[in-house]
């Protein structure tokens, strides 16, 4: 006889988001308890106790470092020898007010500025500060550093082995080398196809390439896997998504070969040449080396020296008296082939590093040879400025803690650090989230401080209750915080401090009340600095960078093209006119857009009419379109273009230059944009009807380029129906 069958229930699973804060959760409760338990129960030292549970709740509750727990123990071990730093320096400075105010000032500052280096630092940089804010409050016991820099070292050990042992954890993503080396095969399937009858590739394989270049944007890609460091591996690793984003859109645009397409040997070795380029870029990224395609091996570097030398060839032709679309074809298959070679260096620098800075090109590869100081001195140097939205948020949450260090140390608020702590956590990029922020933390401190007064009257001196009670509450605290937003984790990590500092010291219901006037008095500090400082955060600003990137993407277009026309003997040169400077101005556009990312819309439901991704792109194709054009691989001799087709690149750049200008404009009524004087060359540009005759392969080369900085613009303008489609 059969049974009664039984009925599985289903396995109750959290989802992804609350999951993930139950393991971290887990992971800072267990360093933050046993650190403090055994340093204040067993040992009986309040300072070690304090330093221990404060440093793993600063480095892992407070701050948000991207990555696996592996990743972020990496991260930590970093951190320790920081923290030593910022602890003795702040015990020392904390004797005197005006000395904790000017440290406060000025590590607050690098401590934010730290943000430069990529996600990671950025994500450090609160925990950090909260090391320095610590020991800048009573008591003022220089004599009681040891104590703090043991009980410190062993909460950030103690994280460090649960971050790398305790509840294991996937990488968030796909890591970018391996994204990009699928690109790298999508770009040698392309071409493939297109270099097989008919001579096109279909539907499903471009938007297989769509697709793949899309994938490799900084906004579809997990934070812990963004190559946003300055050493060389990383600027190479950005370089390779971008050239190959490159490759792909050209690849998906190529024209047709006019005529009989047996004609095009040339165009068919070059396309070869790219597919096996691509095909070992991918196989260099996964650590492995390809194939030879007759059996054996092959050395890195060989299938890219074939390409070289297709483009070299390809480079010689058309023949004279070539029809214009063969012309056009040639100038696309130029560009393809430079964007492969691109990809293979790019590529090669990223997993080698300087080793292979002898095979790079010095203009477009000009970090290859550097050293990781002199490229980080050049980071830091290039965001210390006004214009650098790093340099904006460094300078607001700086003169911030500052005046909050200086007000708590005037009034000698007890538990002063409370007001910092504040300051740093509910200050925002816009006046307008930080008013938001501050309105919903208020309300949760308010109830949390109730909740705690009415704890500590109830039961008073009795320590094993708080002592029974925190590992709960601290799994509670920093389970539903992240998830639930600001109000939950300030009403909930209010309660927690009570109970911490009623076992350090007897306490009253009072605590709590200091505790609801120190985030009242930190939150109005951080919404009066985020109302004067930029409160607008890189809303205006990336308008601002992206106008000015701009003006000197028109600048660069007039020089390249009146270059074009007059022709001449030309040597190999590291760069384009303008090349440093639209590299820089766009470098802070991009930083702009990232933080405009992340941040709030100004009113609810608006639509940014700006495609700016589109804008940013619009830079690169301008950098690299003029690097083509003028700093060739080898020494050539340009012959000037023919008078008709030098006056037609000319009107054409000017056209497409004044309409850099007017988009500016619309960007930043306040720029001084000199666009009446092109404007009115530019209306020369509607007399020409038709294709200057007898135009050689340097003038549809730079029209090409010229025609994709043309959709560009539109795109930026929401003029084009197809936004994530880009012409180069």
């Amino acid at each position: 006889m059969g049974g009664v069958p039984r009925v599985r229930r289903p396995k109750v699973r959290l989802p992804p988001v609350y999951a993930a804060a139950v393991r971290r959760s887990v992971r800072v409760t267990l360093a933050a308890t046993v650190g403090f338990y055994v340093f204040l129960y067993g040992f009986g030292s309040t300072v070690a106790a304090t330093y221990a549970l404060f440093a793993a709740i600063a480095l892992a509750g407070l701050s948000h470092i991207p990555g696996t727990g592996r990743q972020r123990a990496v991260v930590l071990s970093r951190a320790v020898p920081v923290c030593w730093v910022l602890i003795t320096i702040g015990t020392y400075l904390s004797v005197r007010t005006w000395t904790a105010a000017l440290g406060m000032l000025v590590i607050g500052f690098a401590l934010a500025f730290m943000a430069v280096g990529g996600p990671r630092p950025a994500g450090a940089a609160p925990g950090l500060h909260l090391m320095y804010i610590l020991p800048s409050f009573p008591p003022y016991d220089p004599g009681s550093l040891g104590e703090r820099l043991v009980g410190a070292t062993a909460g950030l050990l103690l994280l460090i082995v649960a971050e790398t042992f305790l509840l294991p954890e996937r990488a968030a993503g796909v890591p970018y080398r391996e994204l990009a080396a699928r690109a790298s095969d999508g770009a040698a399937r392309c071409a493939d196809e297109l270099g097989k009858a008919p001579y096109a590739a279909s539907g499903a394989t471009l938007r297989a390439a769509r697709e793949l270049g899309a994938g490799l944007r900084a906004s579809q890609v997990p934070e812990a896997e963004r190559p946003a460091g300055a050493g060389v591996r990383d600027r190479a690793l950005t370089h390779t998504g971008l050239a190959v984003r490159t490759l792909l859109a050209r690849l998906a645009l190529l024209p047709p070969p006019p005529g009989d397409p047996s004609s095009g040997r040339a165009d068919l070795t070059v396309l070869h040449a790219v597919a096996d380029a691509s095909r070992e870029a991918a196989a260099l990224l996964r650590g492995r080396e390809r194939a030879a395609p007759h059996g054996g091996r092959e050395a890195t570097g060989d299938a890219r020296a074939r390409l070289r030398e297709a483009r070299r060839a390809l480079a010689e032709g058309p023949e004279e008296g070539a029809p214009p679309a063969a012309l056009r074809r040639h100038a696309a298959m130029l560009e393809v082939a430079d964007a492969a070679l691109a990809t293979s260096t790019a590529a090669e620098l990223a997993v080698r590093g300087r080793a292979a800075a002898a095979a790079a090109a010095p203009g477009r590869f000009w970090y290859a040879g550097m050293r990781a100081p002199e490229l980080w001195w050049r980071r830091l140097t290039g965001h210390a400025g006004q214009r650098s939205v790093f340099f904006q948020n460094a300078v607001r949450i700086s003169l911030a803690l500052a005046a909050a260090r200086t007000i708590a140390g005037l009034d000698t608020l007890p538990h002063g650090f409370w007001m910092l702590l504040a300051t740093l956590t509910l200050t925002r990029t816009t006046v307008r989230e930080t008013r938001g922020t501050v309105r919903v933390a208020l309300t949760g401190t308010l109830v949390g401080a109730l909740v705690a007064a009415a704890l500590l009257a109830t039961v008073g001196t009795d320590t094993v209750v708080y002592a029974a009670a925190l590992p709960p509450l601290m799994l509670v605290t920093f389970t539903l915080g992240p998830v639930k937003g600001v109000g939950w984790a300030q009403a909930l990590f209010t309660v927690l401090v009570a109970l911490v500092f009623a076992q350090l010291a007897p306490a009253t219901w009072q605590l709590a009340e200091f505790r609801l006037l120190d985030v009242l008095g930190g939150s109005a500090i951080g919404a009066v600095f985020g109302l004067l400082a930029w409160p607008r955060g890189a809303q205006d600003e990336l308008r601002r960078s992206v106008a000015w990137m701009l003006r000197i993407a028109a600048e660069t277009v007039v020089a390249t093209t009146a270059e074009v026309s007059t022709g001449g003997s030309r040597a190999p040169v590291p760069t384009a006119p303008g090349h440093r400077s639209l590299q820089h101005a766009l470098i802070m556009a991009e930083t702009a857009y990232a933080q405009y990312r992340s941040e709030p819309k100004e009113r609810a439901g608006s639509d940014d009419p700006h495609d700016w991704q589109a804008a940013l792109m619009s830079g690169h194709h301008t950098l690299w379109g003029a690097d083509r054009l003028l700093v060739p691989p080898e020494p050539v001799v340009v012959p000037p273009l023919p008078g008709e087709s030098a006056v037609a690149v000319t009107l054409i750049g000017d056209r497409v230059a004044a309409g850099m200008l007017l988009v500016s404009a619309r960007l930043d009524p306040r720029g001084d944009t000199p666009g009446t004087p092109m404007a009115l060359r530019a209306r020369a540009f509607d007399d020409l009807a038709v294709e200057p005759p007898g135009a050689p392969r340097s003038y549809y080369a730079t029209v090409e380029w010229l025609d994709s900085l043309t959709t560009d613009l539109e795109r930026i303008t929401g003029g084009s129906d197809e936004p994530g489609v880009s012409r180069t």
